[in-house]
């Protein structure tokens, strides 16, 4: 074989490996049971704002602060705190995506994505996405 098939060879066996490594990152949706059962690690979260739960966002205390209650797609109920403003027509919202980790009891979102309905077109979805401040 000559040098340049070999080098070639080598180029797409480190690119295959690559492509390969990077395809494990893809996360699928998850439950607050399999957050909580990998403390630190990043999940996606999808579920509905608990008709139970307290919304708490106060402006003139804290206004990158706010907590609320989602039930995930199994019916666990967490209480989720996001550090940033509260989403405008928040509890319009049908369902919701969170990304972030289980810390103790909590799930700490640093991204929010909330699917409302559009109020151009019945039957239709709007979605909006929201990223917490850094601190």
């Amino acid at each position: 074989m000559k040098k340049t098939h070999i080098i070639a060879l080598v180029f797409i066996a480190v690119s295959i490996g690559i492509i390969i490594s990077m395809t494990g990152d893809y996360s699928r949706y998850e439950t607050f049971a399999s957050a909580a059962s990998n403390p630190g690690k990043e999940f996606h979260i999808v579920g509905e704002l608990s008709e139970n739960g307290d919304l708490y966002y106060d402006p003139l205390k804290d206004p990158n602060y706010f907590s609320f209650y989602m039930k995930d797609k199994s019916g666990d109920e967490r209480q989720v705190v996001f550090r940033g403003a509260k989403p405008q027509d928040f509890e319009r919202s049908e369902q919701i995506v969170l990304t972030g980790r289980i810390e103790g009891d909590t799930f700490i979102a640093g991204k929010i994505l909330m699917k409302c309905p559009s109020k151009y077109i019945e039957d239709e979805l709007e979605v909006q996405e929201f990223t917490a401040k850094e601190s």
